[in-house]
């Protein structure tokens, strides 16, 4: 499937451990890494620029990102293998990251993020597919070191059978970095008795002057909702099914590659087809 969906004329292949970006590069097509062991990927100058980051082989990759002062970066991380990646970025004055991640399989994705300036804005949106025996790792460290920054990350993830999701999310706030707005939210639905869904957020917070949330929750699908669609009609195989896919859909939805969200929606589809 992924072959398909990257070899036209709408993707621009990485071929190389090193990726440097600035305002002179065509920023018209987003870039894929596929299967890199290996990447280091530096951004500067005021355009967006746009990389995907595909995971369709089981193997380790080491990833670290830097945002120049000022520069923004949006990456989509699919996991279609079990793979391991640990992924790391720096960030400066004024840049901008978001970072849409989908498991859609069992996988292990170590992130941490460094807001290492003034300004900065630093958003995760996540979701992951745990079928039948799957394990699902996100662990995830944001460190805000300077003031005036803001960060938010939201992880949704669906479990069935014997399958086991894990996010565990730290907020660090370090001393003096005050005026900070950080949100950290994980959110769960168990679709079997034998599934289980681990989530723990935490702040760590040494500043007086932030706004600093998090919360997690794990549950089944809402009753109250199944019998609202019933009552219209539909099957209750049906009602269960359309509030899974719409569950998992608000995060397809946060994909900013508007090319790529055909084809995620099409495997988010084909992923839950299995439970």
């Amino acid at each position: 499937m992924w072959t398909d969906v990257f070899s036209g004329a709408a993707f621009e292949p990485v071929k190389s451990r090193e990726l440097h970006l600035t305002d002179r590069c065509d920023a018209s097509r987003p870039w894929v890494v596929r299967d890199a062991d290996k990447l280091t990927l530096e951004v500067e100058g005021a355009q967006l620029h746009r990389v995907v980051i595909l995971h369709t082989e089981p193997k380790q990759s080491d990833i670290r990102i830097s945002l120049r002062e000022g520069a923004s970066l949006e990456v989509v991380q699919v996991f279609a293998a079990e793979a391991f990646a640990e992924l790391q970025v720096d960030q400066q004055t004024g840049s901008r990251y978001h970072m849409t991640l989908f498991q859609l399989s069992g996988a292990n994705a170590m992130l941490r993020f460094d807001l290492n300036g003034k300004e900065i804005s630093n958003e995760l949106d996540a979701l992951f597919l745990a079928m039948e025996h799957d394990r699902c790792v996100i662990n995830l460290r944001t460190n805000h070191l300077m003031p005036e920054c803001t960060s938010r990350s939201l992880i949704k993830g669906v479990a069935s059978g014997e399958a086991l999701g894990e996010f565990q999310g730290l907020v660090y706030v370090a001393p003096d970095a005050q005026r900070i707005d950080a949100q950290q939210q994980s959110r769960n639905i168990l679709l079997s008795r034998t599934a289980r869904i681990d989530a723990k957020p935490q702040l760590e917070i040494y500043a007086d002057d932030v706004r600093c949330s998090h919360g997690a929750t794990v549950g089944q699908i809402d009753d109250e909702a199944i019998l609202y669609m019933r009552q219209r009609g539909l099957a209750e195989e049906q009602a269960r099914r359309l509030q899974i896919e719409g569950f998992a859909a608000d995060v397809v939805a946060r994909c900013g590659i508007e090319t790529l969200r055909e084809a995620l929606t099409e495997a988010v589809v084909e992923r839950l087809d299995k439970i």
